[in-house]
């Protein structure tokens, strides 16, 4: 109860770590993470589906 701050940030850090290590694209996390919210295809193979 009342944890929701703290899963948001461990949700957060693991999007981040996904993109971090997603080789695909020499660009930076910030147009990585552009890229995914806007490219499903994308987004699915940073997830890994």
């Amino acid at each position: 109860k009342d944890h929701a701050p703290e899963n948001m940030a461990i949700l957060r850090h693991i999007a981040l770590n996904l993109l971090k290590h997603d080789k695909t694209e020499k660009v930076g996390v910030k147009s990585k993470r552009l890229n995914a919210g806007w490219n499903e295809s994308y987004l699915m193979k940073v997830v890994g589906l």
